[in-house]
């Protein structure tokens, strides 16, 4: 198995954001791909640089108009007097249609849904690599890998089609498994983060080919607030193809992997010809979120359990921030992943 990261995608150094109206250090920042990387190399993950693959996997989720924004919006506004170093949108539309604003401030309200998206000098290249490190993993195991480990940062799975959103900007996640149905008539994301992954969810909603499954803590009270709710289960083609399993806050291994029964039933019975897991290892105890309280072995119960499925996998890094564990957390999780996905396959040889 493989891990796929560019060191360029650890460019992208964010200096800040907004919580509960309260300013403080981002906790977005390259040493989480510093941790990871040296936790999947320890682990025995053979690394692997990804190609530069242009825009053509970003273009397959995201619209023109989003990307254009993306790649010009710094310079843009650096040349606003008294701008903020970063982009940080400070107006928000009441609808999202109709009219295009034609100013950077606009615009920045307009694509970008928080402040925990800040947009700096190396944001778009660096969110750029990273969708090329989700692309190529998915290219391999399209090409007969039974697994591989994009080490995506930063993350992707709060990025709508043409909004960023939570450190989020390019939907990794969602490039996979489009990448992924160029091989296979069926693709289920399973989303194992702390927060709801709204994104992701809204780029497939109105889809049958892609089932989307996220279990995460209850957004009642929790980030991304406005997503995530049981009651949503997709929109027209999609209806029935997205799951929601909202955790009280606090829930552990025990409650945790009881949901996760129930999605792998789910996506069982989608019979999906390869499996995205969006693994975000902030579920943690110790995590600074703090939303739920998963314990590292149970990270590995969790991979042994996804693992059962014996699906081709692409496993997608989302969130999961520094603390004492979060290396030990990602062994965990390959491990028991490797584990229970080598017997299965082995056996259905």
């Amino acid at each position: 198995m493989k891990v796929i990261f560019d060191a360029a995608q650890k460019k992208h150094y964010p200096g800040f954001f907004l919580t509960s109206g309260a300013r403080a250090p981002n906790p977005e920042v390259p040493a989480r791909a510093d941790i990871l990387f040296a936790a999947a190399r320890a682990a025995g993950l053979t690394p692997e640089e990804p190609p530069d693959l242009g825009l053509a996997p970003a273009a397959a989720i995201h619209t023109p108009e989003y990307l254009a924004f993306l790649k010009g919006i710094f310079a843009r506004w650096q040349r606003i007097e008294g701008a903020s170093e970063e982009v940080i949108p400070n107006i928000h539309p009441n609808g999202r249609g109709g009219s295009y604003p034609l100013s950077a401030v606009g615009q920045a309200g307009y694509h970008m849904a928080d402040t925990s998206c800040p947009i700096g000098a190396e944001t778009y290249e660096a969110a750029l690599r990273s969708a090329h490190a989700a692309a190529h993993a998915a290219q391999q195991v399209a090409e007969g890998a039974a697994a591989a480990y994009a080490l995506c940062r930063p993350p992707g799975h709060h990025a709508f089609t043409d909004m960023a959103g939570g450190f989020c900007y390019l939907n990794n996640s969602a490039i996979a498994a489009q990448r992924l149905r160029a091989s296979t008539a069926r693709v289920a994301i399973l989303d194992i983060d702390v927060h709801h992954g709204n994104g992701t969810q809204g780029v497939f909603y109105d889809r049958a080919d892609v089932l989307t499954v996220s279990l995460h803590a209850d957004p009642a009270r929790f980030y991304p607030f406005f997503w995530g709710h049981a009651a949503e289960r997709g929109d027209g083609a999609g209806l029935g193809y997205n799951l929601n399993l909202p955790l009280p806050r606090k829930t552990g291994d025990e409650g945790f992997l009881t949901a996760l029964d129930h999605a792998l039933s789910r996506i069982a019975a989608f019979c999906p010809g390869a499996l995205v897991v969006a693994l975000g290892l902030d579920a943690y105890e110790g995590d600074p979120f703090a939303g739920l309280s998963v314990s590292t072995p149970g990270f590995g119960r969790i991979g042994a359990k996804i693992g059962e499925l014996g699906l081709p996998t692409v496993v997608v890094q989302e969130g999961g921030y520094v603390c004492d564990a979060l290396g030990d957390n990602l062994v965990a999780f390959l491990d028991g992943f490797r584990a229970s996905h080598r017997v299965v396959t082995e056996v259905s040889r």
